[in-house]
């Protein structure tokens, strides 16, 4: 099972994913912004990151931009999680290196699904 950070200012999504990941055997961590999940992301580390797309303080592009920026973080999975589905969207969260993209309102057999295609 993989050690998972959750990243969404929405503490509703946070518990429903989170639920869907735990149920599943998963570790999980929170965080409510991207800057939060940075600092965590820097005190440990995760075998996958999900995060929201907008939120405020830093958002889930910048997010993953500066998670590629650390070593421990080059080749984890970083999941996209958000209600946005543009095209152009999706190209700025790939460019930033983005692993996948999600959109919500999720399926949480198809979350799990990923989570499994995904895992190191």
């Amino acid at each position: 099972m993989a050690d998972i950070l959750i990243v969404d200012d929405s503490a509703s999504m946070r518990n429903m994913v989170s639920t869907t990941l735990s149920t599943a055997g998963h570790k999980v961590s929170e965080a409510d912004n991207g800057q939060n999940a940075l600092n965590t992301a820097k005190s440990g580390k995760f075998d996958i990151v999900i995060t929201d797309l907008n939120m405020p303080v830093m958002d889930g592009i910048e997010l993953v931009r500066q998670l590629r920026t650390l070593p421990s973080y080059k080749y984890t999975p970083i999941l996209l999680l958000t209600t946005e589905s543009a095209d152009d969207k999706k190209a700025q969260g790939k460019q930033a290196g983005a692993t996948g993209w999600l959109v919500k309102p999720f399926n949480p057999d198809k979350l799990l699904a990923t989570v499994d295609r995904v895992m190191p």
